[in-house]
């Protein structure tokens, strides 16, 4: 990937600040939004179960299959044959799969369950 300039000072959202001189820098996004390349993959979201974590429908993910999961991660799983982006929640001696979307309810996952995980969510990129 071809390496982007990139201004050191930071743009300020709030209260515009006196404009300074700037200074760029070549960053690679490859470097900066990936720490393990090898077990790194994208993924293009379908679906508006993750919308109050900031995950739309079009949105493209960072998923990093190297780091292990905690609860409270979001995680790319497959459940029963098909992809799935949820918050993961380790309780006890159970998972449950959570959306961020109120119109969604919880899935209690069971031993029963074709049940993978393939990464977890390191970053997501969507056009504003």
């Amino acid at each position: 990937m071809k390496k982007i300039p990139f201004l050191i000072n930071p743009a300020h959202a709030g209260f515009p600040s006196p404009a300074q001189d700037f200074t760029e820098l070549p960053l690679d996004l490859n470097k900066y939004l990936v720490k393990h390349p090898a077990a790194t993959f994208l993924v293009r979201v379908s679906g508006d179960s993750m919308v109050g974590a900031g995950i739309h429908s079009g949105d493209i993910l960072i998923v990093d299959r190297a780091l292990s999961v905690v609860s409270g991660n979001i995680i790319v799983a497959i459940l029963m044959g098909e992809f799935t982006i949820k918050y993961y929640r380790q309780k006890k001696d159970s998972v449950i799969l959570s959306s961020a979307n109120n119109n969604y309810e919880d899935i209690h996952v069971t031993p029963e369950m074709d049940f993978e995980i393939w990464g977890i969510v390191t970053c997501v990129l969507h056009k504003v």
